[in-house]
């Protein structure tokens, strides 16, 4: 895979290509990838290494942070994942390519919460975050055009306000184009009725912090319909190169399709390539550093007559470091200890005073 794609770097030099390893399932796989060429790696620390049992929150920021400890040490990006896929329609694990969880899941496996977003970004470092919003893999994701409640794209602006210069990635959110579909069942397909992600829901997610989306399945739904239709229209043909032709056009032009709909039509020439060695410097400055911001339950003074929590921006105490607390602590008291040695001089200076007053009377 390496050789290939460098084969279509030199070609097209004038297309930003990125070597993305999607969805490792141990730290052992990331540093492989690494070691292979890729230049981006995701540790999905949500299920645990046999890429089937959810996995706490603990487990998922140690193996994660391994990761990003060593990737930014070489330069390389890394996508971590909090929430697990599935329906939010059924409860039921989205599972594609021997990953994924397995079984019926319960609703906060299966959406992931800001704060929790927040607080595992803090905790490990990640550059890009996969969340839960009721998307999955497959062509299976809803059984109706899905509302509101079962695809949260509200969670989406709720994430982003805590972090706000974190890639946020949507898994799972192929559109499952309803012309291919009904291709695919014509020409001796049945894959029955099934809807996908709006591509103007995923517009609005990209609106506040998707930066990618992951559509396989629309690719492998026009392939195949269009690799149908050809053989079902021309019953002599046996060449390979003329039904993969067809094939070919069809998943181009859903991408065009949808760079066209994501706003990345025309963007290549304004991404300028950074090597390894100058990311790694810059992980290592903390110049790529993520922005977290909390919410905190307000003090009991501050919420008199409040009937709603107070959020904050922070620095708070769960984002400093205990050498950042002592220099905070420091800072604090220095000055309130260079006021009371002032008041110490002036009562000492008035007593004196007094005290030779009393003397000359």
């Amino acid at each position: 895979l390496r050789h290939m794609i460098l084969a279509a770097v030199e070609e097209f030099p004038h297309i930003p290509v990125v070597m993305h390893q999607d969805h490792g399932t141990s730290p052992d796989i990331c540093q492989r990838s690494i070691q292979l060429g890729f230049s981006s790696v995701m540790m999905d620390g949500s299920l645990k290494s046999d890429g089937k049992t959810p996995a706490n929150y603990d487990y998922n920021v140690d193996v994660t942070r391994t990761v990003v400890n060593f990737a930014h040490a070489c330069g390389v990006s890394v996508e971590g994942e909090i929430g697990c896929l599935g329906s939010l329609e059924t409860g039921m694990a989205g599972e594609e390519d021997g990953v994924g969880a397995e079984g019926v899941l319960d609703h906060s496996q299966l959406l992931t919460d800001p704060e929790e977003a927040a607080r595992f970004v803090k905790d490990t470092g990640v550059d890009a975050l996969a969340i839960a919003i009721g998307t999955s893999h497959g062509a299976y994701k809803f059984s109706k055009k899905p509302t509101g409640d079962v695809l949260r794209i509200d969670r989406i602006k709720e994430i982003h306000a805590r972090i706000p210069n974190t890639h946020l990635v949507m898994h799972g959110s192929s559109s499952v184009p309803q012309e291919w579909l009904q291709i695919i069942n014509e020409f001796g397909g049945d894959l029955g009725e099934t809807y996908g992600v709006p591509v103007e829901e995923i517009v609005e997610g990209i609106k506040h912090g998707v930066r990618k989306v992951n559509i396989d399945t629309d690719l492998r739904l026009a392939s195949t319909g269009a690799i149908r239709r050809f053989l079902a229209q021309n019953p002599k043909e046996f060449d390979p190169r003329k039904y993969l032709k067809a094939s070919t056009d069809a998943m181009r032009d859903i991408c065009i399709a949808r760079y066209e709909a994501f706003g990345a039509c025309g963007q290549a020439s304004k991404i300028k390539a950074i090597n390894l060695d100058t990311m790694a410097n810059l992980y290592l400055k903390g110049q790529l550093a993520q922005i977290v911001n909390c919410r905190m339950q307000a003090s009991p003074i501050s919420r008199i007559g409040a009937a709603q929590p107070i959020a904050y921006t922070a620095v708070m105490a769960d984002l400093l470091s205990p050498l950042e607390w002592f220099f905070v602590v420091l800072l604090a008291v220095v000055p309130l200890l260079g006021l009371g040695f002032h008041l110490w001089i002036m009562l000492l200076g008035h007593d004196k005073a007094s005290t030779q007053a009393k003397d000359k009377s």
